[in-house]
């Protein structure tokens, strides 16, 4: 039976198992050996290609997306230097100007896709708070979130970080 390039392999060539090839069916192998050597390092120094090829466009997505986010927060930096340098008019303007500032943060984390959570009054989740505090429940049912000492940020499918909460506790 002939190999895909019509040869026959030895056994099918009526060889006696140890006798040597003729130098004509010798030197078809030693080109079908080149042949699949030379294809062998050329789907080599593809993958390599494609795995550097890849690594370039994965640092690349990263500095697109760092660029993209740094941009969103340009604003927001704008509008603090704005208010650092009205430091001397009116305490409630400066006040007014901080509270605008953060809302424009909080707007940027959204749009990040990290809003701000808003856990007081929640039953108490452990993948979403961090109990740092508990209190006598009064009027409130035990294991209530009573107070958020520090914002949660996110959505439960990927939260960026946990509200630190104090919870209340029953009897």
């Amino acid at each position: 039976m002939a190999d895909q390039h019509g040869a026959a392999p030895p056994g099918d060539r009526g060889q006696q198992p140890g006798q040597p090839l003729p130098p004509d069916e010798t030197a078809d192998l030693k080109a079908q050996v080149a042949e699949l050597e030379d294809r062998w390092r050329r789907a080599v120094a593809d993958l390599d290609n494609t795995r550097k090829r890849f690594v370039r466009e994965a640092e690349q997505m990263r500095a697109d997306e760092r660029a993209r986010v740094a941009a969103l927060w340009l604003p927001v930096l704008d509008n603090l230097e704005l208010a650092l340098s009205h430091a001397g008019a009116d305490p409630a303007a400066i006040v007014d100007g901080v509270r605008g500032v953060r809302d424009q943060a909080l707007e940027v984390l959204s749009r990040l896709g990290y809003p701000r959570l808003v856990d007081e009054g929640r039953p108490f989740d452990p993948g979403r708070h961090e109990a740092v505090g508990v209190l006598p429940a009064i009027d409130t049912p035990a294991g209530t979130v009573v107070q958020v000492v520090r914002p949660g940020y996110g959505s439960d499918e990927q939260l960026l970080r946990p509200a630190a909460v104090v919870v209340a506790k029953g009897d």
